[in-house]
């Protein structure tokens, strides 16, 4: 009877351990990728209100979704979040997550784009 109480209480250790681990690795970030995008106005979107539906923007009231590229210059739409409508034709550094998408975001300039990208855009 113990032997079946200690093999039952190890696996569901080894359960808890591991689900911890998965909400450490997917939390943390693990596996993100940088893209490059500049800002286009005429794409954003509005966003009033979600019904109920998980937001992994955050709830924020505007939404861009705009083509991406990764240092050697391949596209992915890549759709995120901001809380203000961003500056027309700013340059932005975007850190995709596998699962979560957009987890981050930051200007940078033309000058700063891998060569691979600038290829994309015309310089400012």
């Amino acid at each position: 009877m113990k032997k079946k109480i200690f093999v039952g209480t190890g696996t569901g250790i080894v359960i808890a351990v591991g689900f911890i681990c998965i909400c450490m690795w997917f939390l943390s970030g693990a596996g993100s990728a940088e893209y490059y995008t500049q800002i286009d106005n005429q794409k954003v979107e509005q966003v009033d209100s979600r019904g109920g539906v998980i937001d992994l923007q955050g709830g924020l009231p505007y939404s861009y979704t705009l083509p991406a590229y990764n240092e050697n210059g391949s596209e992915k739409d890549v759709t995120f979040g901001a809380s203000r409508e961003l500056k027309e034709g700013a340059f932005l550094c975007l850190t995709v997550a596998p699962v979560r998408g957009v987890i981050e975001w930051s200007e940078v300039q033309y000058d700063e784009l891998p060569a691979a990208v600038q290829v994309h855009y015309m310089k400012p």
